[in-house]
């Protein structure tokens, strides 16, 4: 019998078990693998093998094999021709390679590869489950899923950990959460893995209360475990319980990680909680936690949006390694800004210094950043600039994008044929940045067309709704208006309430309009009709346009009064001192009349106000206005928010006009 022969028939050997005794001479190729880092190498040391007749060995040739699968430098084909070469491949060959085709994206070529295992009747170990499984779960194969699972029960591995997490997984994967629960409950000893996908898992799917009671279940709870169960109240927008749980694991003394705090900058971020966001960041430079590439576009990306736009650059210029991920972070965020320059010199500066070239991603945020600043030209360079230089083919975001700049410039009909010549049938965005310019520029017919076809793409989207009912508004038809609500009703379609939050003392406080359950709110909706009263005097009227024109002028200028933002503004007012920030987060886009209104309320009242979401944009442009009239707002002697008897009330009063209607262009 042969040495081969003899192994196959024995025991199972593996390149790490040293059960093979050989020669010096036959070791050396063996040892020279280890160090091998290209294909030509590797085949140099096939060829010494195969003189030293170990061409069918199972221990030799799963070492070449091993590399020509898994290596970055490797061959896979390579491996699959020396499997073909091999009498009696062993199990170790068969679990490398189905690593092989899992690492190559070949999930099908796996599945079918363990049932070719099985029809040579080589024994399955606890090492060939986990990654069949998971080839059967990336092609969602839930039937050939299912049946591995039971081999793995059949075969004796359903103890097994390291194969059961992986059944955890898969049945998440396939929505099948029973299955996944299953699986679980029959583990006699669950390690953190087996917790962590099963949090994990009721996250994806929305089960947060199944993700909190098996948290809760927990006989240790480890970073990790804190991690999984943040991260799906995070993911969930549950971000209010996700701080609950941050402070109640700050009490238990369980040690902050970078998942973590990637987590809570997140919510941070979607609550515009800076002061949390800052305390999260100093922890992390105090403890010297590694601030990996993820963790480092968070942080960029919450003081970004939370109105910090010096503070995300300290971050970033501070970052020993760039990745791409965080150039394209500062580079949306400068977008966000209005500060649509500043972002292409960013991206020049990207091209001087980084090792990276620039992404589809890229380009999608220096498009945007052209978008809101006006940059016409600029969209147009760029546009062709990144297929010519980077062979980056337009996709669906950067025709958005373009569309977006040239309908707000009110250049409508070369953005429409832009969209009649786009390669892909445009999407709902292109589709409503057309819509928006429309409306912003009057075009009732071409408005009408999109807006009609706007609707049928997202039928359930209230906003289509609204916005083509005040395009008719504007126009004065409001029998249109009148049949868009309608059709609203028909369908079930409500306009989504809209909240604004500003983050005081470190507690976040959130309105809604007309809301009252605040505990001061009898002074906060004082403080709105004080600033009513006094912004009235210079010139405030209620601007009406935005919404939808059925009811009468009285009837409507009250709920705009009390618009969540206003309300946040005016609470944030009677907590704070003149001169300090107010940020106030909003999850939509605030409206023409806030918009002046904050105009007029940031005029009076010795206070900036920054809105850290897209609208920061448009104050970053006012206080440009401001310094180019050179107009010092220090030098207006405003006393507890009222202004000194020294200033110039007329040239006030003019200053609010041209205020108020840059800021209506700027909403534009």
């Amino acid at each position: 019998m042969s040495l081969a022969h003899l192994l196959q028939a024995t025991s199972t050997p593996t390149p790490a078990s040293g059960s093979i005794s050989i020669s010096t001479a036959k070791a050396r190729p063996l040892k020279n693998m280890e160090f091998c880092s290209t294909m030509a190498e590797l085949k140099q040391n096939h060829a010494q093998l195969i003189k030293l007749g170990l061409c069918s060995d199972n221990d030799a040739m799963g070492r070449v094999i091993k590399f020509c699968a898994l290596s970055k430098f490797g061959d896979f084909n390579y491996a699959l021709k020396l499997f073909d070469s091999l009498p009696h491949p062993d199990t170790f060959i068969y679990n490398t390679l189905f690593r092989g085709y899992l690492q190559a994206q070949l999930y099908i070529n796996c599945i079918v590869f363990y049932s070719y295992m099985l029809e040579e009747l080589v024994m399955p170990n606890k090492f060939s489950f986990p990654p069949v499984v998971r080839a059967c779960c990336i092609d969602s194969a839930v039937r050939e899923g299912k049946q591995v699972h039971a081999q793995v029960i059949k075969l004796g591995f359903a103890q097994d950990s390291f194969c059961q997490n992986n059944l955890i997984h898969m049945y998440v994967n396939f929505d099948s959460l029973v299955d996944a629960k299953m699986v679980f409950d029959n583990l006699d000893r669950k390690d953190d893995v087996s917790w962590t996908t099963l949090i994990s898992g009721y996250s994806k799917w929305g089960c947060v209360y199944e993700a909190l009671a098996a948290f809760e279940s927990m006989p240790y709870k480890n970073p990790a475990a804190w991690n999984s169960v943040i991260a799906a109240h995070v993911q969930n927008d549950r971000f209010y319980e996700s701080f609950d749980l941050f402070d109640r694991m700050r009490r238990e003394d369980v040690a902050m990680d970078n998942f973590v705090a990637a987590s809570m900058l997140s919510a941070c971020t979607r609550l515009g909680a800076l002061g949390r966001g800052d305390w999260i960041f100093e922890y992390i430079r105090s403890r010297a936690i590694e601030i990996d590439p993820k963790l480092a576009t968070t942080i960029i990306d919450m003081y970004c949006k939370c109105g910090c736009l010096e503070k995300a650059f300290e971050v970033f210029n501070g970052l020993p390694n760039k990745g791409i991920s965080s150039w394209n972070c500062m580079i949306g965020g400068l977008a966000m800004h209005g500060q649509g320059k500043a972002a292409i010199e960013l991206l020049k500066k990207m091209e001087d210094e980084s090792v990276m070239a620039p992404d589809y991603v890229t380009f999608v945020n220096v498009l945007s950043s052209c978008a809101h600043s006006g940059l016409v030209e600029e969209g147009r360079y760029y546009f062709v600039y990144m297929t010519e230089t980077y062979g980056i083919a337009p996709g669906m975001e950067h025709y958005g994008c373009l569309v977006d700049l040239l309908g707000r410039a009110g250049l409508l009909e070369e953005a429409k044929n832009v969209i009649d010549n786009m390669p892909m049938s445009a999407d709902v965005g292109v589709l409503g940045a057309l819509l928006g310019a429309c409306r912003i520029h009057g075009n009732v017919e071409m408005g009408e067309e999109i807006g009609r076809k706007v609707i049928e793409l997202e039928p359930n989207n209230s906003g289509r709704y609204v916005l083509l009912a005040n395009l008719y508004a504007k126009a004065g038809r409001f029998e249109d208006v009148a049949n868009i609500r309608k059709l609203m009703n028909d369908r079930g379609v409500k306009k989504g309430a809209g909240f604004s939050m500003i983050e005081l003392e470190g507690n976040v406080s959130e309105f809604i309009a007309g809301g009252r359950n605040h505990l001061q709110a009898k002074e906060i909706y004082a403080k709105v009709e004080e600033m009513l009263a006094r912004i009235k005097g210079l010139g405030y009227v209620p601007d009406v346009d935005g919404m939808l024109h059925d009811v009468c002028e009285e009837e409507s200028e009250n709920p705009l009064h009390y618009h969540s933002e206003k309300l946040a503004i005016a609470f944030g007012l009677l907590k704070t001192k003149p001169g300090e920030v107010l940020r106030v987060t909003k999850n939509l886009r605030v409206c023409k009349d806030c918009h002046q209104w904050d105009c007029f309320i940031e005029a009076i009242c010795s206070f900036l106000w920054v809105s850290p979401a897209a609208c920061l944009l448009f104050y970053g442009f006012l206080l440009g206005l401001t310094a180019q009239l050179d107009i010092e707002r220090s030098s207006q002697k405003k006393i507890n928010g009222k202004m000194g008897r020294g200033t110039d009330i007329h040239h006030f009063e003019a200053f609010l006009r041209i205020i108020a209607f840059v800021g209506a262009m700027v909403y534009a």
